[in-house]
């Protein structure tokens, strides 16, 4: 299910550079630009706190935003979001313009839901090795995420992109073969199993020593 439309006011800014950024943000404002389908770039300023708030709601970055610029409506993918390093908020926003016709390449997070069987009942360990998926699709299908289902995972199973049931409506680039989750074995089971191996293989080859020294010893014998 595609997202709610998200709506947000973007007031144009004619300031640049880093001192004029800084007055923005002090201001209660965080500059953005839109980078628009003609080429050109519009610069904007958002409400810090309607857009922080916003994203409080939305798991992903890339997401289709309604821009009220001037009393006309622009419809945006949120391409890039960048942070203060130090306190974490939103400094920046890059918007890209596009055509609600058009189909557009896009990261989705995926979520895992439920707790796997291999870790209830058998102290297996759940790995997410994929955090998302590259997908094309029209712009109002984009979604917060995809949601996995991991509860039927048995120790040393895994979820596969060729698991995903994503619709018609995506189209999917990361490759099938990719594992997205994965519950492993118990801390020190493989080790275990290691010394167990080692075991098993030992009495082979004392055995064949002793059959070598017990031949060589009849060897020994018969001659004298």
């Amino acid at each position: 299910m595609a997202n709610d439309t998200i709506r947000m006011k973007a007031e144009p800014r004619t300031e640049q550079g880093s001192v004029a950024a800084g007055r923005l943000r002090r201001a209660g404002s965080i500059p953005a630009a839109v980078n628009r389908i003609g080429g050109d770039t519009t610069l904007v300023k958002l409400d810090a706190h309607a857009f922080t708030n916003m994203l409080r709601h939305h798991a992903a970055e890339q997401m289709l935003v309604t821009l009220d610029l001037d009393g006309q409506e622009v419809s945006a993918l949120m391409r890039e979001v960048q942070y203060d390093v130090m306190t974490g908020a939103p400094i920046h926003v890059d918007f890209g313009e596009i055509s609600l016709s058009e189909v557009v390449r896009v990261s989705i997070p995926l979520h895992l839901k439920g707790e796997p069987e291999g870790v209830k009942t058998g102290g297996g360990i759940l790995q997410q090795m994929l955090r998302s998926v590259e997908v094309e699709c029209l712009p109002n299908e984009i979604i917060d995420a995809f949601n996995v289902d991991v509860s039927k995972l048995k120790v040393g199973q895994s979820i596969f992109v060729r698991d995903l049931t994503l619709g018609d409506a995506y189209t999917l680039f990361t490759g099938e073969d990719d594992v997205i989750a994965t519950v492993a074995a118990p801390a020190g089971a493989e080790e275990e199993a290691d010394k167990a191996e080692e075991t098993e293989g030992s009495p082979e080859v004392i055995t064949k020593g002793k059959k070598e020294e017990g031949a060589e010893d009849a060897a020994h014998a018969a001659k004298k």
